[in-house]
């Protein structure tokens, strides 16, 4: 058997200097090493031998394995090196050719705008909170002293998904889980988008971004309602904003008021502004202080408890802000548009 074993390694080596490819190395491996080849025979025959000739050969089949996996091994190691040199050989690099410029892309001027508030409001000591685009119509109206039957449903065109789950037409809709969720005092906003059943034109689209904000807490004025706003329009828009409240209706807050905007584009002082219609000021939001009736539905105390609210559209702001004037602009993915907004 000794003969034997010298003479496997003799004839794997012959084979193994004959190979030439990745599908030949493995044949022969097969042929030696595999669960029919020559080396497992020799090791079946082991049964058949006397004791004392038995761990003789079984040490020199050991050591014939681990021979021939060696030199296995080592003929594939030196196909995978004459791969990897040959695709080397192929594939240089030539590092002094100049490269592409790089087109870096941007963010949206729509979500410059969401950062840009988050970011102030959040150092004003605001919490940010996320809501839902799916809503149900107890957070979306009647929460909101808004019931099936009140005439201010016919302002907005919803869109009903079933009859009690809407697409929110309002992001005050998060309001109400704060407030159903933390004691007084709150400061808070929340911001997403919001659905109507609108159709596209220069100022209106079925989906905006909204921002909401809402603060309640004790000996909370409409005084503080129309500081916070003006703080906001003149970080957005400049210092030199001024702002015009006129009164208003909204179901959810009572007293209510409309806010405008100093037009940026002109103050109102020349002919023929497209953004303004040469009024000087552009409506901007609503706001007020918060009907008591929405404080009692979310079981804070009317009696001890006041806040106020405010909605931005941000669609508006951004273009107030930008100088834009289609809100189909914003989401017609002009490059030379967007761009500008790096």
């Amino acid at each position: 058997m000794e003969k034997d074993i010298k003479d496997i390694l003799t004839k794997a080596k012959e084979q193994l200097s004959k190979v030439q490819n990745k599908l030949e190395l493995q044949q022969a491996n097969a042929k030696f090493l595999g669960k029919n080849g020559l080396v497992l025979e020799k090791m079946k025959e082991l049964k058949d031998l006397p004791p004392e000739k038995k761990k003789s050969m079984g040490q020199g089949l050991n050591e014939l394995k681990q021979e021939l996996t060696a030199l296995f091994e080592d003929k594939f190691n030196q196909f995978e090196k004459a791969a990897m040199d040959e695709a080397l050989a192929n594939e240089k690099v030539d590092v002094t050719i100049p490269v592409k410029p790089t087109l870096w892309g941007g963010m949206h001027p729509v979500e410059k705008m969401k950062q840009e508030l988050i970011e102030y409001l959040v150092s004003q000591g605001f919490s940010l909170h996320t809501g839902y685009d799916i809503e149900s119509d107890y957070y979306c109206f009647e929460a909101l002293n808004i019931p099936k039957d009140h005439p201010a449903r016919e302002m907005q065109d919803t869109f009903y998904i079933d009859k009690e789950t809407v697409l929110r037409t309002q992001t005050s809709s998060m309001q109400i889980r704060v407030m159903e969720t933390q004691t007084p005092p709150i400061r808070m906003i929340s911001m997403g988008n919001v659905y109507r059943i609108d159709e596209i034109d220069a100022t209106h689209s079925p989906m905006f971004s909204q921002l909401e904000i809402l603060v309640v807490d004790k000996n909370v004025s409409m005084a503080d309602c129309i500081g916070t706003i003006e703080g906001i329009l003149k970080h957005i828009l400049g210092e030199k904003t001024k702002i015009r409240v006129r009164p208003s209706f909204f179901p959810f807050t009572e007293p209510s008021i409309e806010v405008d905007a100093s037009c940026p584009k002109c103050g109102g002082k020349c002919g023929g502004c497209s953004m303004c219609k040469d009024t000087g000021f552009v409506e901007m939001l609503g706001a007020g202080m918060v009907n008591p009736k929405v404080l009692e539905n979310c079981n804070v105390d009317s009696k001890v408890y006041r806040g106020f609210a405010a909605g931005f559209g941000l669609e508006r702001l951004t273009m107030m802000k930008y100088g834009i004037s289609d809100m189909r602009d914003l989401y017609e993915n002009d490059i030379n548009l967007l761009k500008q907004f790096r």
